[in-house]
């Protein structure tokens, strides 16, 4: 048995798979977020250990013979957050976490820096974590010469399972410290920020061994052999090996709560200008790029909000035949945007409304701005060198048919459905923890699933779709004029 743990912004996911990567069960564990001021967000460590010891205790209860036979664990986590420990392994101050905001100054005055887009190969973001670093030293400067050690919240629950300050590539590759084409630590960026070497974790790749589970936490769990711990890695890159999403032109599109274009690379293949994330895979001697929208199926739950209609009601009323846009055009900027602008100041709007808008006509306009956002980030992967044949589509999002008629017909690709299961990044994980504990081959392990339907792009309908791109394209920097 193999169990994948993934560190979430909610919680904790256990999941167990046997040696046959069937599913055998999962529990969760929860987690609150604290904002102790505007654009602030923290969560206390010691939550991540209680709501990992609440997620395994529910396998335990319901599983005990299998979580008995676990060999390997797999760890996924969100990425980026900041996690400060003194000499002895103190925790210095609550995490701040990716989608903190606190350090817009501090990140733009790196970025002004040219080594840290240069060795890289990505803006640097406020959410990363050096310049979270650079903000206590500035702000908590006491707090700041006390910091021994500095992990990503995974890496800090593996420290705790194990004992080891360790971690992998794909998470470390946000930190903006990360030498990305040579995965390794770049001590001139560390020293940019007052760090070095000794302040950062060892680094091994995401289905290696890094730590074995202390004896005292198997005993409590009922495991009964050495357990090994794999690198692992950060959530996304997690995701991609739960859907094997590893090969050269593999790519996924994740409609969540914030929308991913993912692509694997056999290369490292940076575009710092178009704000695409250029990172590790988990698996050695691969890359993977990123375009990111920061409102994708949120910009769905906001209609909903303001129309007391469900999103599942919303398009439903759309039925299933795919529609030429209307005119009405979206900008999903609701919480501003990362790929291509880098912008968050930016804000959403509707353009070309009429008398004759109805609800149905502004959810059609949601589910096109937020696959033309998707657009945006095929143009900036494309930019980079990476071309796509087509695309896996995950998500809440990826519920909904006429959706995906909209997404495959703006990005003129076919867009695969997945058939049922669990595909996320506790699944990833948990592969993750086999190869590294079997010493098994990633590729034969990292499997894509089987899928359900594909969804071709409407050739009828794709002249009518780049006209309203072209619309779309053309209102950000009106809006930017507008709003700054």
């Amino acid at each position: 048995m193999y169990l994948g743990l993934d560190l979430g912004t909610s919680g904790v996911k256990a999941l167990l798979i046997d040696a046959d990567q069937e599913i055998v069960g999962s529990a969760h564990g929860g987690l609150d977020v604290s904002r102790p001021r505007s654009g602030w967000s923290e969560q206390d460590p010691a939550e991540w250990e209680r709501a990992t010891e609440e997620a395994v205790a529910g396998l335990n209860a319901a599983f005990p013979q299998a979580l008995a036979a676990v060999k390997g664990i797999g760890l996924s986590g969100q990425m980026h957050g900041a996690t400060l420990l003194d000499a002895g392994d103190k925790v210095l101050r609550p995490c701040i976490l990716w989608n903190d905001t606190r350090s817009f100054a501090e990140a733009a005055e790196l970025d002004a820096d040219p080594r840290f887009r240069s060795i890289t190969g990505n803006i640097v973001f406020p959410g990363f974590t050096a310049p979270k670093l650079v903000w206590v030293r500035n702000n908590e400067p006491a707090l700041f010469k006390q910091v021994r050690k500095v992990l990503l919240p995974k890496d800090y629950l593996r420290l705790w399972l194990s004992g080891e300050h360790i971690s992998e590539m794909s998470d470390s590759s946000g930190t903006a410290w990360l030498d990305v084409g040579n995965r390794r630590w770049s001590p001139e960026l560390l020293a940019a920020t007052d760090l070095g070497e000794e302040n950062m974790p060892s680094l091994v790749e995401g289905t290696h061994a890094a730590g074995r589970l202390k004896p005292e936490l198997a005993a409590r769990w009922g495991m009964s052999g050495p357990v090994t711990i794999a690198g692992g890695a950060g959530d996304n890159a997690a995701s991609a090996c739960g859907m094997g999403t590893i090969g050269e032109g593999h790519a996924f599109v994740s409609i969540g709560t914030s929308g991913v274009l993912f692509a694997a690379n056999a290369s490292y293949l940076p575009n710092a200008a178009s704000a695409v994330h250029a990172f590790c895979h988990a698996l050695p001697e691969t890359w993977h790029q990123m375009g990111v929208i920061l409102s994708a199926a949120d910009s769905l739950n906001w209609l909903s909000e303001i129309t007391g209609r469900s999103p599942r009601e919303l398009t439903d009323e759309l039925g299933e035949a795919l529609k030429a846009p209307s005119g009405v055009t979206f900008l999903p900027y609701l919480s501003g945007e990362r790929t291509p602008y880098n912008d968050a100041a930016i804000r959403g709007s509707f353009a070309g409304l009429s008398h004759q808008t109805d609800r149905a006509a502004m959810t059609r306009a949601v589910l096109e701005g937020v696959a033309f956002a998707f657009k945006d980030n095929l143009e900036a992967l494309k930019e980079a060198g990476t071309t796509l044949h087509r695309v896996t589509a995950i998500g809440g999002g990826s519920r909904s048919l006429y959706w995906l008629k909209v997404i495959a017909t703006a990005l003129n690709l076919p867009v695969d459905v997945p058939a049922e299961g669990d595909f996320g990044a506790a699944f990833g994980a948990a592969r993750l923890g086999l190869i590294a504990a079997e010493n098994a081959d990633p590729v034969a392990v990292c499997t894509q699933p089987a899928t359900s339907r594909s969804v071709e792009p409407d050739k009828a309908l794709r002249d009518a779709y780049e006209d309203a791109y072209r619309r779309y394209r053309t209102l950000y920097p009106a809006v930017k004029k507008a709003t700054v």
